[in-house]
């Protein structure tokens, strides 16, 4: 059965149960700040099991992206050495908020694997929680019950808290589940040795499919549990896992989720795959089948994470998707010898097998291709550069071991991987201190945590139910109430205190724009509101303190200034992506954006650099859009198709619903919650302060508007002013610059001039202190000259004479430099390494550098450290 098949007819199967098939999220979470990843079937349907929202239906089924790489969900490691573990996967799951429960979810799971799939019985076994006297969560005897009239009793498996108690983290909705694995073992294997015994053991043919979770209880912050006021199913089924049961496979990567990957890599590198049913290969084979596994699975990351609008870069979720993709990359540089971008071609096999079920993929592919090539070009640069700066830690090294605080220092600065150093070592007969570079590790790993720590008290519910509403696209300021409030502590922040109100003016952030801050005020007191979020379908006002009467009537008020400029900048930043559009053409689309009263930040995907012309044309659309006063028209609740009909632009990555808020202005329209002006006057001018590269293909403008804008250009004024003064106020400033640039041209011609006599001066000079050392012309100084001239002497002087080694040392800007000439029958004769001997001399004037063995050159921090370095440099040879 090919896995397209065993998607739809799953799809197919709960779509005749009554469940509404939804589309999946995107594998990049945008409103949840506690989750960089969708790392599960459910995280797009929290808010429904914590009771603040309402789902479309209240029997759903999908099949879910997801990624597990950080945080609780961490499979990274695991990744390519077994042959069941994954970064991205895909999560088949149905769900129930409040409708049925144990007797369905069970029932239509061994329906669909035994009469739909036709998995065998016998191949199965099921797990139901043993109970915990921790919890006073009694054994799951419902389950046993309903199991019993399904498969036989020897079969079922009692599970502890850790494999039979799912929890969403550790605060939150949880319950026990009933896990389903099968056994696909040969008929010897399984005759020497039960399944039942390796069941959640981590063996490769005995795993987890399905996983049917119970939610009944909330787990509060002091650990305890209460029960939920409503009984929910979650389930997941692993599809990688499915399609290996249902194809026959004993490895994820045997069946064809995998195998075209695998296919276009073996093209590529002229490397063969071993399945994993082949046995007793070599450690060499062993090796490429590892490297081969884990690029196939991270380019899937990597793209649909891409594709949902995560591009690499060094902090917070990008910072993981690099890191993925820079794993993959050092398996093939290390293990199938790739030293160029390759990872890249794989998109289009990717874009072609999955494409159908997930459009984003096929519609970004370029994009993917374009970022993907790029960020390998780069990290393929910083192996070089690693390679060279290890080569300085092993001359520096005495001894056979080095030191794993200098490694960790080349993997946390350059990302320069571990498993590399220790492999090149090996091969030089040396070692690396393992110990030591897991320390270095986690203790960056405690600070890391401590900084990030947060501390989460339950919620304080003071008006019950699911009252709350946003009215801030009418409303400035409103009475509300407070409905529930909890307190939260951390490292970063400090203590802060979450409110959440009846009805709130306040935008959290959210689509780019930032949340709002204002005030809350009763008759007594005024508590300021210094950020606003959105968590789990709730709207948290943040405070540094609580009132004093939490139960007091208060009203809401948004920092108006605050408000009007970031609106003018949201509204300013949909003029410009039209402008873009039609000036640049369609292809260009949004991948990003920030807006802040203070300025708007605009990625955007694009070929190449917008030329200063162009985008003088893009300030001026915008500003003629500006000009023509266009009122703002405001679609609040429209269906999405309807929308979409209509031009309505919608961004990949976003989640949206079945309704949705459109706004336009003029020829724009753009699915968009976010605050705007009533009309484009209100912006009064645009921009442009900069434009520059993200990534391959996506560039990044900067802009400003309103009083910003006033700002900058009085800010020009100044400068102007300045610059008038200092040039003695001419009547022509232009004349007057252009006459200084002359001048300094032809001072600089002199000063070239000079610099040459000088150094000719010099080479005459020092010509006459070459000595004659074992059959060397031997020269080491220090001169009064730059960097540059200082190079260029060593070379002058290294070419007059035969046989001869120069090293020669200077300060520019109280900084040593330092450059070794060696004639090249020196090289060659008496295997005389000038790269070396800077690597060498280096030390004592606290530096490094290189080049080739016949000339090199190298910069340090320490001045003081040139005689030493000249009295040591005769000893090369001696």
């Amino acid at each position: 059965m090919k896995s397209q098949d065993v998607r739809k007819q799953f799809l197919d199967f709960f779509k005749s149960n009554g469940h509404l098939i939804v589309p999946s999220a995107p594998i990049v979470l945008k409103d949840d700040p506690t989750l960089m990843f969708n790392n599960s079937g459910m995280a797009q349907f929290k808010e429904y099991f914590l009771g603040n929202g309402t789902p479309k239906s209240k029997r759903i089924a999908d099949t879910q992206k997801c990624l597990r790489v950080s945080g609780k969900h961490n499979d990274l490691e695991d990744v390519g050495f077994d042959t069941y573990h994954h970064t991205m996967f895909e999560m088949l799951g149905n769900w129930s908020f409040g409708d049925y429960f144990k007797k369905e979810a069970i029932n239509w799971a061994w329906q669909l694997l035994t009469e739909v799939y036709k998995i065998p019985k016998e191949n199965l076994y099921v797990s139901v929680f043993e109970g915990s006297k921790e919890d006073n969560v009694p054994f799951d005897q419902e389950a046993w019950d309903i199991w019993k009239t399904l498969i036989d009793e020897d079969r079922i498996i009692l599970g502890n808290k850790k494999d039979n108690f799912w929890e969403m983290g550790d605060q939150g909705p949880c319950g026990p589940c009933s896990e389903i694995h099968v056994d696909l073992r040969s008929e010897e294997e399984k005759a020497q040795v039960s399944g039942k015994s390796l069941v959640n053991n981590d063996h490769p043919q005995v795993v987890e499919i399905w996983n049917n979770v119970f939610m009944e209880f909330n787990r509060k912050a002091d650990g305890s549990l209460e029960k939920l006021p409503a009984q929910h199913v979650d389930t997941g089924m692993g599809f990688e896992r499915l399609c290996m049961a249902l194809q026959g496979k004993t490895s994820n990567y045997d069946t064809d989720v995998f195998t075209p990957l695998i296919e276009k890599v073996e093209q590529i590198t002229g490397l063969k795959y071993t399945s994993d049913e082949i046995k007793n290969i070599s450690e060499e084979q062993n090796k490429t089948n590892i490297a081969i596994r884990v690029i196939v699975d991270h380019v899937r990351a990597v793209a649909f994470a891409i594709a949902d609008g995560q591009l690499p870069s060094n902090t917070g979720a990008g910072y993981v998707i690099r890191r993925i993709l820079r794993r993959a990359i050092r398996y093939g540089f290390t293990f199938l010898n790739t030293k160029e971008p390759f990872i890249n071609k794989l998109v289009e096999v990717l874009a072609n097998q999955m494409g159908e079920f997930f459009p984003e993929i096929k519609a970004q592919q370029q994009l993917v291709t374009n970022v993907i090539r790029e960020e390998e070009a780069s990290f393929l640069r910083t192996l070089d550069q690693g390679l060279q700066l290890l080569d300085n830690v092993i001359t520096q090294t005495k001894g056979a071991e080095v030191s794993g605080a200098k490694a960790f220092e080349l993997y946390d600065t350059f990302g320069f991987p571990k498993d590399l150093t220790a492999l090149i070592l090996k091969e030089k007969n040396m070692s690396l201190n393992e110990a030591e570079f897991d320390a270095s590790m986690q203790e960056q790993k405690n600070r890391s945590r401590a900084a990030s720590e947060v501390s989460t008290e339950d919620w304080s519910v003071l008006i019950p139910g699911n009252v709350e509403t946003f009215v801030g696209y009418d409303q400035l300021d409103n009475d509300v109430k407070i409905t529930r409030i909890r307190k939260v502590d951390s490292k970063k922040d400090g203590i802060l205190y979450q409110i959440v109100l009846d009805n709130t003016p306040f935008y959290p952030e959210g689509g780019g724009q930032v949340g709002d801050k204002g005030t809350l005020v009763s008759a007594n007191e005024t508590i300021e509101i210094i950020d606003t979020k959105k968590e789990n379908n709730l709207i948290l006002h943040f405070a540094k303190q609580l009132p004093e009467n939490i139960e007091a009537g208060f009203t809401a008020k948004v920092n108006t200034d605050l408000r009007g400029s970031t609106s003018k900048n949201h509204s300013a930043t949909h003029l410009m992506h039209l402008a873009l559009r039609n000036l640049l053409g369609t292809h260009v689309e949004q991948k990003g954006s920030l807006v802040n009263p203070n300025y708007l930040r605009f990625d955007f995907s694009h070929f190449s650099k917008v030329s200063d012309e162009e985008l003088r044309q893009v300030e001026a659309s915008v500003n003629a859009q500006i000009e023509a006063q266009l009122q703002l028209v405001e679609h609040r609740n429209i269906p999405i198709k309807e929308a979409l009909d209509k031009g309505a632009m919608a961004l990949f990555g976003e989640k949206y619903g079945d309704n949705v808020r459109m706004i336009e202005f003029g020829d724009s329209k753009e699915l968009c919650g976010g605050i705007h002006v009533k009309n484009t006057a209100e912006i009064w001018h645009f921009k442009i302060i900069s434009e520059g590269a993200v990534a391959a293909g996506i560039r990044r403008i900067e802009a400003i508007t309103g009083d910003a804008v006033k700002d900058f250009y009085q800010n020009q004024e100044n400068i102007l002013a300045e610059i008038k003064e200092t040039l003695k106020n001419p009547q022509d400033i232009l004349k007057s610059v252009a006459s200084l640039q002359d001048d300094n041209a032809k001072l600089k011609k002199q000063i070239e001039q000079l610099l040459k006599e000088k150094v000719g001066a010099l080479k005459t000079e020092l010509e006459k202190d070459f000595q004659e050392i074992n059959g060397v012309n031997f020269l080491a100084k220090q001169v009064d000259l730059s960097m540059a001239s200082t190079k260029d002497l060593a070379s002058a002087l290294g070419s007059s004479k035969a046989d001869s080694f120069v090293f020669l040392a200077s300060v520019e800007d109280g900084l040593p430099n330092i450059h070794c000439y060696i004639a090249k029958e020196l090289v060659a004769g008496k295997s005389l390494n000038a790269n070396a001997v800077i690597k060498e001399l280096g030390k004592y004037i606290e530096g490094n550098g290189g080049g080739q063995p016949f000339f090199a050159s190298g910069k340090g921090k320490n001045a003081n450290g040139i005689a030493e370095a000249l009295v040591k440099a005769v000893e090369f040879i001696k």
